[in-house]
């Protein structure tokens, strides 16, 4: 008898801050989606492909969705994510433990209106005072919408994740795999370092900067088995690059020292990274400056 393979794609959808690039990462079981306690620090859609002996399972990570606003970056990230809807086989709605929150109900109007399976993520268990709130927030989180499952997990720690792969897996249709089996995403090795760089910026520095930056790869290529990458990170005002580049270049350093690092974890080899800060006015709200820095639909 014929093994059963299965393939297929499976977005993970939410409110922005509710660890869906943790949670992918922790599927995969390698750094690929970057992370921080931040709101809104995913911008792309990004494809993390994981390759089983009897599946392959195409996990697509999105922007966290919020209610439409005038400002350009946003409007972007909302039609990246709602585009990551279309056409996948499995759908996972992410929440935090505790309390739905209003931001809540504006992904779960979208994914109402699909006729994928949605299962029902309860993310961040591990910060739950008692686990015997879980299951009365099951039940009351169960009456919003017939979820195809509700997998309680912590990103985190791991705990449960398994359990959410079994569950979307049968979602997958029979068929051949859509990737190599070696592929892990299709960004480009540009793409990563730029958003590689762009997460030590939200994990350093204060509200401000963050989101006023934007990493855009210049060059890279690989001399000798080291890959030399070359970086501007654009910001909109003068004090936030004096903020940036910190007192003679040292926070600056600091954040081009701790990119290298996870690159070289995640590359597997021996970095050079250079990182300039220049000024563009008004980048996030100029949809040509937004296209002219990588932030395209089908990017």
């Amino acid at each position: 008898m014929t093994a059963v393979f299965r393939s297929g794609l499976v977005t993970l959808v939410g409110r922005p801050n509710v660890g869906k690039s943790t949670l992918l990462n922790q599927l995969l079981g390698r750094h690929l989606s970057i992370s921080s306690r931040r709101p809104q620090t995913t911008r792309h859609r990004i494809l993390g492909i994981k390759t089983l002996s009897d599946a392959q399972i195409v996990y697509v990570d999105t922007p966290g969705l919020h209610p439409e606003t005038t400002k350009p970056l946003n409007r972007y990230m909302n039609r990246v994510a709602r585009a990551s809807l279309e056409g996948v086989d499995c759908i996972v709605l992410v929440t935090s433990a505790g309390r739905w929150k209003g931001e809540d109900d504006y992904p779960l109007g979208l994914v109402q209106q699909l006729h994928q399976p949605v299962v029902l993520v309860i993310n961040k268990i591990d910060r739950l005072a008692s686990r015997a709130e879980l299951l009365p927030m099951i039940d009351r989180l169960r009456a919003k919408m017939n979820f195809a499952a509700v997998v309680p997990l912590s990103a985190k720690t791991g705990e449960n994740v398994s359990e959410l792969e079994r569950v979307v897996r049968a979602y997958l249709p029979e068929q051949p795999p859509i990737y190599p089996a070696d592929q892990v995403t299709d960004r480009s090795e540009s793409d990563i370092a730029a958003e590689i760089v762009r997460e030590q910026i939200f994990r350093r520095y204060g509200q401000e900067v963050p989101y006023a930056s934007a990493v855009q790869v210049e060059g890279l290529r690989r001399v000798k088995g080291v890959m030399e990458i070359d970086a501007v990170i654009w910001v909109e005002k003068e004090g936030q690059k004096a903020i940036l580049v910190g007192k003679g270049g040292e926070s600056l350093k600091i954040v081009g020292r701790e990119a290298r690092l996870v690159m070289q974890r995640l590359f597997g080899c021996k970095v050079r990274l250079g990182l300039w800060v220049k000024v563009r006015a008004g980048w996030s709200a100029s949809e040509r400056s937004l296209q002219a820095l990588g932030y395209r639909e089908d990017h």
